[in-house]
């Protein structure tokens, strides 16, 4: 019996099935390096099938589209992302300043391991069909709420100073989104180091320290990460 289940499960359509997906792995690998490279609009569908190895007749049978294509794209990076941001700015039994730590810290990683992704959706932001350019906004804004919601807390409380919340959280996903323009998987910075040096960065920004004035304002604050960013950017430059 176990004989005849382990020979069905290598029968022809399963062996069909896996290779599908293969194919469409790598359709949509081939997709976003042609499209970070190129851009959306600079992209042809046979462009597409070409890196593949496949005929454009062909292609269709795995995509309907670009816009396919490029839809699953930002579902992956955006759609995930805020919905996990949104699960950590509820974590109650965290104060805020862990909170943000770890939600910078979550989306550094993510910036580190899918650079090419990201610059791809940045510099395509104004070719985007409008119903994933409606899907895009909506989860930039979900990501954005996320972080003014901790900081929110975080003022109430008095962790952070009275800082406004949008404003401040701007400048956090300042310094994330940053970094797929300047981590490349296998430089010689550790991206442990990256996620917890920044994070640390964004929430230095916003702590009530003894000392530090009541009187600062949000502009204090983004000029604070700015100046963050400089000497990063300084100890790039030297590396």
């Amino acid at each position: 019996m176990e004989e005849t289940k382990s020979q069905a499960a290598d029968g022809p359509e399963e062996r069909a099935g896996v290779r599908r997906g293969l194919v469409q792995q790598e359709i949509y690998e081939q997709a976003t390096r042609l499209f970070a490279q190129r851009g959306y609009a600079g992209t042809s569908f046979q462009d597409i099938a070409s890196a593949v190895g496949l005929t454009r007749p062909a292609l269709y049978h795995y995509v309907k589209s670009k816009d396919e294509l490029l839809a699953k794209l930002v579902a992956e990076i955006t759609v995930v992302a805020a919905a996990d941001l949104a699960a950590l700015a509820e974590r109650e039994d965290l104060s805020a300043a862990d909170r943000i730590r770890q939600i910078v810290r979550l989306m550094v990683r993510r910036q580190g391991e899918q650079g090419e992704r990201f610059r791809l959706l940045l510099r395509s932001e104004a070719d985007l069909p409008d119903e994933v350019a409606a899907s895009y906004e909506e989860n930039r804004k979900a990501v954005l709420h996320s972080l003014s919601h901790v900081i929110e807390q975080g003022v109430a409380r008095g962790e952070f100073r009275p800082v406004t919340p949008a404003v401040a959280a701007l400048g956090t996903l300042g310094i994330v989104n940053w970094v797929a323009w300047w981590y490349h998987p296998g430089s010689h910075f550790d991206l442990d180091s990256v996620c917890a040096e920044l994070a640390d960065m964004a929430v230095h920004g916003l702590v009530a320290e003894a000392g530090r004035s009541a009187s600062a304002t949000p502009l204090d604050a983004v000029r604070g990460l700015r100046r963050e960013i400089d000497r990063l950017e300084g100890l790039l430059k030297k590396a």
